[in-house]
C-alpha cells in the first residue's frame, strides 16, 4: 500500500493520492476518449496488463471509474468514467496544455493532433497545440 502525500491535508496531495500514479490519468484519457474495455485500454495504452489491472482498480475503489459486467460467460466487464471521472478533463486538458507548452514531440513518432479528441467543446481552447 502506498503512503499518502496529503500529511497536510492540501487539496493538490489528495487529489495526487488519486490520480498522481503514472498511468492513471492516461487511463482516464483513454475513457474520456471512448475506451471502456480492458483490451481497449491495453491496446491504446500499451500497457502491462498486471499494471492496467491495478490503475483499473484502484481508480474504480477510488470512484473515477465505474465496473459495469456485460457478459456472463465468460465474465467480461467495462470502465465507464463517473461524474468524479468526468470531472478531470479540465485537468488533463490543462496538463496537455502544459505539455503543448513545456514540452516537444517525439519527431520519430507520428505527430500529435492539434486538438486532442477527447476534449470537449468546452475545455478544447485550453489544450490545442500552438504550431
Amino acid at each position: 500500500m502506498r503512503s499518502t502525500l496529503a500529511l497536510d491535508n492540501c487539496p493538490a496531495a489528495r487529489a495526487l493520492d488519486v490520480v498522481g500514479e503514472r498511468w492513471a490519468l492516461l487511463v482516464v484519457r483513454e475513457a474520456l476518449a471512448g475506451a471502456s474495455r480492458f483490451d481497449e485500454f491495453r491496446d491504446r495504452l500499451r500497457v502491462s496488463e498486471n499494471t492496467l489491472t491495478r490503475r483499473l482498480t484502484e481508480l474504480t475503489a477510488a470512484g473515477i471509474l465505474r465496473r459495469t459486467q456485460y457478459s456472463l460467460k465468460p465474465a467480461r466487464f467495462e470502465y465507464l468514467l463517473t461524474e468524479q471521472g468526468r470531472a478531470l478533463m479540465p485537468v488533463l486538458a490543462a496538463l496537455a496544455a502544459w505539455g503543448n507548452e513545456w514540452t516537444d514531440p517525439d519527431p520519430d513518432l507520428p505527430k500529435p493532433p492539434a486538438r486532442p479528441g477527447w476534449l470537449d467543446e468546452n475545455t478544447a481552447g485550453i489544450a490545442e497545440r500552438r504550431t
